[in-house]
């Protein structure tokens, strides 16, 4: 007698049945049926047993079980063909645009329903196989299929089509990369195979997104899979993408690390908020209060953020340091004040200038540019004789600044005594450095390299000369800056406004005091301290000498000073600052992660460029200065390129002292890797 399976009517002999066999529905008819085990005659013409559990939930047509082989083989290649008809006329996207949302699961008989006023066992198998390859929509648990709600079928969609891209990319990336890699050993342009346009879009993609290791998890699945043989070297991806040609010769791939958008386009994402910043400018423009101001700057800085004027006040003096405040007609917390956070600072190298602001905010509508009208913080320092501060009055205005001058311009006025401002400012800023001194400052003055680039890509050019100190005019701004950032840091802390301070507060010797100027001074004064912290402490900054040092002076460059900037004004219009303490602490933990990546951009790119300029020159000899014997390798110095070696001693020479002066050359300089090794190194 014949059972009834699980899955719904009776099976016996006769019966065309489909099941699952290497995740497909495959064709069969049963020859016996005995307590729910069958043996079955597939269309592949093998005989097999099968429990009938197992069965697909679609059964017929039956037929006569005294059928011959060749009959059963006859209907079973009829029906195939009848059913794969049926199921390529078949829209099932359709048919869950109908049942979505309508309940959970269904036997398949309810969707036949939905498609046919009637249909036979051909027309609910092909349903029930095309329903089993919507896998994104439909989920089989027998009996019944489930829907998938709408939010799951596009997380399996978008599954699905990572995994084709996976597939796609990794067959043709794993031939592309051995190519790429064998051509950059053999220093030839590579034999690139003919890619589909979008497979090369996605290689590409992967490459760049290796270079700044910012990959998604399917990617790094990806790119394991495509570089899977190829040689554990640092940067490979880099070279691979420069031999491609995807990426340039000399690119920066620190800035892709640090995810920071070089140039100004990142700022049209944002040019709505800028227009209505600028419009707030215009609308709430005042006339200038203070008009008879300086600026003194390099000769191609456009970012101006601060500017003074001196006079003298009985036997002391008044200095009026004038301060942009691009946070004037801001708004926190907008998509732009999110991105210009995530840069954190204006980057200053070789190739050039990236702001950290818009650069129709930073370097024009907020920046100190002469004859404009700006919204400023002024803050008025009143100093004794010896440079002693007083007292400090800061209060926000409107302000014209008088002339941008230059260092070089600047230097000479008060070199030459034409110009008797310039003069009482060298005069106070002298005496506001010995004060630093007394108090155990530790200043540092060392050779400015300046690298300058021609040409690019491959073609590129480094030259490198010394800059042209300003002596007087750098003392001027540098103490000038230290005094605002320190004097509003001391009123801030007086007044009860939170602030965000760098912070150095630890005891130097003595010897680590004073001014020092030779190489290995400097490397013994700087082992000495300690990286400065930035908290909302405010407390001693013992490199510089100050009981306070919170940054200010440069809200145009730094988010640091920028937020600093709103405390102070917001305290001055309401009485109470923009955040609490507690929210700046919270602040500090992602900008202190920001600040920590974008820095090393600024430290190691203009390292980059010199280790070029150096390798063009490597069998040349360079001076170099010892800095350091201890250990089995020395520290020597190159002041004039600003560049620190390490050697073995036994090259140098048996008696090693601090200050003795080498010529050296090179073996190996790569400047990707950071690699420099000597070659030889002579006694001057």
């Amino acid at each position: 007698m014949a059972k009834t399976t699980p899955l719904g009517p009776l099976v016996r002999p006769g019966t065309v049945v489909e099941f699952m066999h290497g995740d497909q529905p495959q064709l069969a008819w049963v020859l016996e049926e005995s307590s729910g085990k069958l043996r079955l005659l597939t269309i592949n013409k093998r005989e097999m047993k099968l429990p009938a559990a197992r069965l697909l939930p679609w059964h017929g047509p039956v037929l006569s079980a005294d059928a011959s082989r060749q009959d059963i083989q006859n209907i079973l290649n009829e029906r195939q063909e009848a059913r794969g008809e049926i199921q390529a006329g078949l829209n099932v996207m359709e048919l869950w645009d109908l049942a979505q949302g309508e309940l959970e699961s269904a036997p398949l008989t309810w969707f036949a329903d939905l498609l046919w006023e009637e249909w036979d066992e051909d027309r609910l198998a092909a349903l029930g196989r095309a329903m089993l390859q919507a896998k994104t929509h439909f989920k089989f648990r027998p009996p019944v299929f489930e829907i998938w709600p709408a939010e799951k079928v596009e997380q399996k969609l978008r599954q699905q089509a990572e995994e084709k891209e996976r597939e796609a990319i990794t067959g043709a990336g794993q031939t592309l990369l051995k190519d790429l890699w064998a051509a950059h050993g053999q220093g030839r342009r590579p034999n690139l195979p003919d890619l589909d346009p979008e497979l090369a879009k996605g290689l590409a993609r992967i490459l760049r997104g290796k270079v700044g290791e910012n990959l998604d998890e399917n990617d790094r699945k990806i790119w394991t899979a495509i570089s899977k043989g190829l040689p554990d070297v640092p940067h490979l991806a880099l070279l691979l993408a420069q031999t491609w040609g995807v990426l340039p010769m000399h690119h920066n791939y620190h800035l892709d690390e640090a995810d920071y958008a070089w140039g100004d386009e990142w700022s049209q994402s944002f040019i709505n908020e800028i227009e209505e910043i600028e419009n707030r400018f215009f609308n709430q423009a005042e006339t200038p209060e203070i008009e008879d101001l300086v600026s003194i700057d390099g000769s191609t800085t456009r970012d101006i953020d601060d500017a003074f004027r001196i006079e003298k006040r009985g036997a002391g003096y008044k200095l009026s340091i004038v301060l942009a405040r691009p946070e004037a007609h801001w708004t926190f917390g907008s998509p732009l004040d999110r991105a210009v956070l995530h840069r954190a600072t204006s980057l200053y190298l070789p190739e050039g200038t990236s702001h950290m602001m818009p650069e129709r905010l930073g370097t024009g509508q907020y920046s100190l540019l002469q004859g404009e009208a700006r919204p400023a913080l002024v803050a008025d320092f009143f100093l004794a004789a010896d440079g002693a501060l007083d007292k400090v009055e800061p209060r926000t205005a409107w302000v014209r600044v008088k002339a941008n001058t230059t260092y070089e311009d600047a230097d000479r006025a008060i070199r030459e005594r034409t110009d008797e401002s310039l003069m009482l400012a060298h005069d106070l800023a002298t005496h506001l450095l010995e004060r630093r001194l007394a108090s155990g400052a530790c200043v540092i003055r060392k050779p400015e390299p300046i690298v300058t680039l021609t040409g690019s890509g491959a073609q590129t050019s480094v030259d490198i000369e010394l800059k042209t100190p300003s002596p007087r005019s750098e003392l001027v701004i540098s103490e000038f800056m230290i005094l605002a950032n320190s004097g509003l840091a001391l009123w801030a802390k007086d007044n009860g406004v939170p602030l965000l301070h760098r912070t150095q507060d630890i005891a130097l010797p003595p010897e680590a005091a004073g001014i020092f100027t030779e190489p290995a001074e400097i490397l013994r004064s700087v082992k000495l301290l300690l990286p400065p912290t930035l908290e909302t402490a405010p407390k001693r900054h013992a490199a510089l000498g100050v009981a306070a040092y919170a940054p200010i002076t440069s809200p145009l460059r730094r988010y640091t000073d920028f937020i600093n900037m709103a405390q102070v004004s917001a305290f001055l219009a309401s009485g109470e600052p923009r955040l609490d303490r507690e929210e700046l602490d919270q602040l500090i933990t992602h900008l202190n992660m920001r600040i920590q990546s974008v820095s090393t951009v600024q430290r190691f790119r203009p390292r980059y460029w010199k280790l070029v300029y150096l390798a063009k020159r490597r069998r040349e000899f360079q001076p170099a200065v010892l800095v350091d014997e201890a250990g089995p390798m020395a520290t020597l110095a190159m002041p004039h390129l600003q560049v620190n070696v390490r050697a073995p001693r036994k090259m140098l020479g048996d008696k090693l002292y601090p200050g003795q002066r080498f010529q050296i050359s090179f073996s190996r300089i790569d400047p990707l890797t950071n690699e420099i090794r000597l070659s030889e190194a002579l006694e001057e």
